[in-house]
């Protein structure tokens, strides 16, 4: 069986390239605002963010809480592009157990799709989605509490 992630045990992180570019745009304090949420934010003088930018956010993270979605995502990551049939062979699912995930990925912009012949090729959409993944990898990495963790460096 496949090993879901692959962390370095003397890093400790799922830092690479990607990291390495997202670290340019984080801000290294919490009393710094992302450019990004500058431009949501605007020069508007509402309290919070706008319910259309919380609304896209809930869209997205929702699409990254499910185990199926986060391995496509995983051997997306790790290949730049595969078919489905590809995509099960890295995950160990049911090439139907992919179909409906790999829809709802496409349909929310996580994914894109180029027909070939009679295969599909299936690749993230961009680069933020590979730094929202190793993001999140790292941060559950970081996560000490976390007894999933604990049990798999127990496991060695």
């Amino acid at each position: 069986m496949r090993t879901f992630l692959k962390i370095d045990r003397n890093e400790k992180t799922c830092k690479n390239e990607y990291m390495s570019k997202l670290e340019d745009t984080i801000p290294s304090s919490p009393g710094c605002r992302c450019s990004a949420l500058d431009k949501v934010m605007g020069d508007e003088d509402e309290a919070g963010m706008p319910d259309w930018s919380i609304e896209c956010l809930n869209r997205l993270f929702s699409s990254l809480a499910d185990p199926t979605r986060i391995r496509i995502i995983h051997a997306l990551v790790e290949n730049d592009r595969l078919n489905v049939t590809e995509i099960a062979e890295h995950t160990n699912l049911s090439v139907s157990a992919i179909s409906h995930q790999l829809r709802l990925l496409r349909d929310r912009s996580l994914l894109t799709a180029d027909r070939q012949g009679r295969s599909v090729y299936y690749s993230l959409s961009d680069d933020h989605v590979k730094i929202l993944f190793c993001t999140g990898v790292e941060h559950a990495y970081q996560d000490c509490n976390n007894p999933m963790r604990r049990e798999a460096e127990r496991k060695g």
